[in-house]
């Protein structure tokens, strides 16, 4: 079979997979993220091995090696999820972000610090090293809150104050875990000029972050590592702010086919280049930006209507599906203890991290544990910046197999205690309006 007749068919039942499965989910009342995630888990290494199949095995012909599947479907999830915190972006309420900012910021704190210090204190517990054990505490604090978006999205509670915040935490997030993880392996490197590349936050999912130099023992790479952050993020809002709505006019009235959803895609593709490779900052949160400053427009509803099919009808599909063929849980080999005491310091340390700060920041229990959970997720964030340990030398194949474990499950976790989590949102905020009318009949009596 040639290989684009493989692709074709990989595809296609990657695409039935995840819609099938996510329709399985929603009649159990889980959100259908979690059904996908299943899916690719079920066809992944870990049970069914898609990719071993006969049908799917490489072959050559005229003795060139045929391209990789799996670096296919690793590409095309890579551009749905940076699609996917595009559409996020969207459907950001920038005024209650700007009225949460407090919340978040101290959230991320929160989310970072208490799994940095838990996952260096459980590598060192089970006999690791301090360079291994800070580098597991260090994607432990990374956060990839596409599937908690997606989930907020289907629990149509995105725009609430909790929602929010976690966006808003986990740009921020981002921020303190490259400035983290560029100090540990600066660390680990002894001295050495290290690459990292970091994939964090909102609104991360992402993808890959950038690569950042850093020297050990100087303050002077941080400050760069800042700077270019900080640069980003200015001229991108500057720019968006400025041009976009009447770009986005002279591009409308362009005769040809689809030209405001073409501009769309592009903008949405140039600003996740220009977050990770000039920004130092993960591609997805680039991407949410420019879906923040689209909502600014007047041609929000036009972009909403042909953004949505466009995402949602294939490449995000891949992307959920594409976790999962990346993990395989049979690589523990004996490393149940540690593990299951990774997945608690990786669950607990962000319910209890960002949880706590933002009830002391002003939220009520029931809402900082819900930013809690939304920051729980590690996605594809976790598994790069623990593949770049593994291949570094930094930590070994078995830390490596419980690192994937960690991601894979609370991914898999996320959307259904989100789920548990916000249903009461409403009774929640219908509660005030009850206690008024108690309090009125009692003065009536």
């Amino acid at each position: 079979m040639g290989y684009v007749l493989q692709v074709l068919l990989l595809l296609s039942l990657i695409t039935v997979a995840s819609k099938g499965a996510g329709t399985l989910s929603t009649r159990f009342g889980q959100p259908a993220v979690f059904g996908e995630i299943l899916a690719g888990l079920v066809l992944g290494p870990s049970l069914l091995n898609i990719l071993g199949w006969k049908v799917f095995a490489q072959n050559a012909r005229g003795g060139v090696p045929q391209a990789d599947l799996a670096g296919v479907v690793q590409v095309l999830a890579e551009i749905g999820v940076v699609l996917l915190m595009f559409v996020a972006g969207m459907e950001t309420d920038l005024q209650e972000m700007r009225r949460v900012g407090k919340a978040a910021f101290w959230a991320a704190f929160g989310g970072v610090v208490l799994p940095l210090v838990g996952g260096a204190g459980a590598a060192r517990l089970f006999g690791y090293g301090w360079s291994e054990g800070l580098f597991m505490g260090a994607v432990l604090t990374a956060t990839s809150v596409s599937i908690s978006a997606q989930t907020l999205m289907e629990l149509k509670s995105l725009r609430s104050r909790e929602g929010s915040t976690i966006l808003g935490a986990a740009v921020i997030d981002d921020v303190m875990g490259i400035i983290v993880l560029s100090v540990v392996v600066a660390y680990a490197g002894g001295g050495a000029v290290a690459q990292v590349p970091m994939a964090a936050g909102v609104a991360g999912q992402g993808t890959g972050g950038a690569a950042h130099e850093v020297a050990a023992g100087t303050g002077a790479a941080i400050a760069w590592i800042t700077l270019r952050m900080t640069l980003f993020f200015a001229l991108a809002w500057i720019l968006g702010r400025l041009y976009l709505e009447r770009i986005s006019a002279a591009v409308s009235r362009l005769g040809v086919s689809e030209p405001l959803m073409a501009l769309v895609v592009v903008v949405a593709f140039l600003y996740a280049f220009a977050a990770e490779y000039w920004g130092g900052v993960a591609a997805i949160t680039g991407s949410y930006m420019a879906g923040v400053l689209f909502a600014q427009t007047s041609f929000k509803e036009r972009i909403d209507r042909g953004i949505h099919p466009l995402t949602y009808s294939f490449f995000v599909p891949v992307f959920f599906i594409n976790i999962g063929l990346r993990a395989d849980v049979k690589q523990l080999h004996g490393r149940l203890s540690l593990t299951l005491l990774i997945l608690a310091i990786a669950a607990l340390g962000k319910v209890i991290g960002c949880g706590v700060c933002a009830w002391l920041a002003g939220f009520r229990y029931r809402e900082a544990l819900r930013v809690g959970v939304g920051m729980i997720s590690r996605g594809e964030v976790g598994l790069i910046v623990a593949g770049y340990g593994l291949t570094h030398g930094i930590i070994g194949n078995d830390v490596f197999s419980v690192m994937v474990v960690m991601v894979l499950v609370t991914t898999m976790i996320t959307p259904i205690w989100l789920r548990y989590v916000f249903p009461r949102v409403e009774e929640d905020r219908a509660a005030p309006v009850f206690e008024s009318v108690a309090h009125l009949e009692r003065r009536e009596d």
